[in-house]
């Protein structure tokens, strides 16, 4: 079987696509999961990727678990109460721990449904977009059970509480126009011009030295659960890091002489 993650690189820029279309790009296999923990932390060690779109295969974005597995108590929803809990913390627990941690800005190009898990990993994005096909939902009680990949942390943190709570205990759909309303995403655009878009947004991402972005990035992860104090310790010690690039000192260079910057990621 093909892998479940199709990635193709462009310069600095890499485009991860969930291909199981057929499945609607479904997550139940382990498997699955640690494809996205080793290519988060592959891309993290290779300091020459800039930027990340991720996106879905066919019409889906992700349309969570496989609701048929869930019936037949299959994969990931086998076993003993105690085999499930290790399933779920070994499988798509992975998912949010590595996107997390992954150094690289990825902005996730929402082509289709994006529903439960789907909708999870959309909020572990920096930067998200739909297509106006776009439908999102935070579906779980519809089956019964709960948010079990992290969508009960993110969700409240990308939209705030109140709505995050209106979307996970009713479990509705919203619609692309919605998502935009409520901050879910910061742009809908007509689904053929998507990852032309995506793209857009990270060639600008990628045309800064990337020990910023990089940095930027993780300052804005930790700020999520530190004090401001805290924060600015971590600030001062990545902005000296910085202040000694050569890349730092091209850009003030190139400021100065009204030129483009030329990167060299050191």
């Amino acid at each position: 079987m093909e892998p479940f993650l199709k990635i193709t690189r462009d310069d600095a820029v890499v485009t991860v696509t969930l291909n199981r279309p057929d499945d609607r790009n479904a997550i139940t296999e382990r498997s699955q999961s640690e494809e996205f923990a080793d290519f988060c932390a592959q891309a993290t060690r290779d300091l020459s990727i800039r930027a990340i779109i991720l996106t879905g295969a066919g019409k889906a974005f992700c349309s969570g678990g496989n609701v048929k597995n869930m019936r037949d108590k299959e994969g990931m929803f086998a076993g003993t109460p105690y085999e499930q809990r290790n399933y779920y913390r070994t499988s798509v627990q992975m998912i949010g721990n590595a996107l997390i941690a992954l150094e690289v800005p990825i902005i996730a190009a929402i082509n289709g449904p994006a529903i439960g898990l789907g909708l999870d990993i959309t909020c572990m994005c920096d930067i998200r977009i739909a297509s106006d096909r776009a439908v999102m939902a935070e579906s779980y009680v519809k089956l019964g059970i709960i948010p079990g990949g992290g969508g009960a942390w993110l969700l409240p943190r990308v939209i705030g509480m109140a709505r995050a709570s209106q979307m996970t205990l009713t479990g509705d759909t919203i619609d692309a126009a919605k998502a935009l309303e409520y901050g879910l995403v910061s742009e809908v655009v007509p689904g053929e011009q998507l990852l032309d878009r995506a793209r857009e947004i990270a060639d600008s991402i990628a045309t800064n030295p990337g020990h910023a972005t990089r940095m930027a990035k993780r300052l804005m992860r930790e700020g999520q659960h530190m004090q401001l104090g805290s924060l600015l310790e971590m600030a001062a010690a990545y902005q000296a890091l910085s202040h000694h690039t050569d890349d730092h000192h091209e850009a003030i260079e190139a400021f100065l002489d009204k030129r483009e910057p030329h990167f060299t990621g050191r």
